[in-house]
């Protein structure tokens, strides 16, 4: 299952962030971009776990299988045929994946409290936002060996776009923790507040440090370098950065799973 949330999570942001970068960054860009978004969700699909039976979990399942059949059509079309459809097809990925996000989190909920199952629904959205953005960036800072000349402008642009989905991300993740210690009550077991402070906790921890604390300060650096024109020390730093939004987003999904609350 967590494998499945990150998988369909990661291909999903790289489908919203193309409507974002500029086309200057070239056909093969969005081309290797929407065949590893692709490749991405066709794991996903081939690693979900057991049928969900319920109504939401079918709906999930067809979104997804429409936003990973948009996304195939678009890769076709890309340089190729068929540049009118193109919009169409980007923009009806993005929202299937809208609709996989917000069924998604309500399938994985059934039964929890209403605003733990709202928060999830947040927590996933904006999950699939900085693993996109994340992974995008890093991409686009490699992109400037393909094209030396393209504007420095493109990579600053989609930096100011990782770093929001990030502030959007630790606000939801306070905004959860919050809940957790505040709505919790003596008759419903361990306090969350026990469960950080004990030895299973690292995992919580892990997760702010590599999820939240890293890409906070490497996408700050990333941008400084970004503004001083050194694309290649921008790209090294996304590099670092990925692998750090990777991990947090990782084990975010195995905290919503193992504690019921969606950090």
């Amino acid at each position: 299952m967590v494998l499945f949330l990150f998988l369909t999570h990661l291909g999903l942001g790289i489908i919203f962030t193309l409507v974002v970068v500029s086309r200057e960054a070239g056909v093969k860009f969005f081309r290797f971009n929407a065949g590893l978004a692709a490749v991405l969700l066709a794991i996903a699909l081939a690693c979900r776990p057991a049928a969900d039976v319920s109504q939401l979990g079918r709906l999930a399942l067809g979104a997804l299988v429409v936003a990973e059949a948009a996304t195939v059509l678009y890769w076709l079309t890309v340089g190729r045929v068929l540049r009118s459809i193109r919009p169409f097809l980007v923009w009806s990925a993005c929202l299937s994946g809208l609709v996989v996000l917000v069924t998604q989190a309500a399938a994985t909920t059934s039964g929890w409290a209403l605003d733990v199952r709202m928060l999830t629904v947040a927590s996933f959205v904006s999950s699939a936002a900085l693993l996109g953005g994340a992974s995008t960036a890093m991409i686009l800072g490699h992109w400037y060996l393909v094209i030396p000349s393209m504007e420095i402008s493109h990579l600053q642009a989609i930096v100011k776009v990782h770093i929001a989905s990030m502030l959007v991300r630790a606000v939801v993740v306070a905004a959860a923790v919050l809940l957790a210690v505040w709505a919790w009550q003596p008759d419903l077991g361990p306090s969350f507040r026990h469960y950080v402070t004990s030895a299973g906790g690292i995992f919580f921890w892990q997760r702010v440090l590599f999820g939240l604390a890293g890409p906070a300060l490497l996408s700050y650096l990333t941008w400084e370098t970004a503004k001083i024109r050194s694309t290649q020390s921008a790209t090294g730093i996304l590099y670092v950065d990925f692998f750090t939004v990777v991990v947090g987003e990782v084990l975010a999904k195995y905290l919503l799973l193992a504690t019921r609350v969606p950090v």
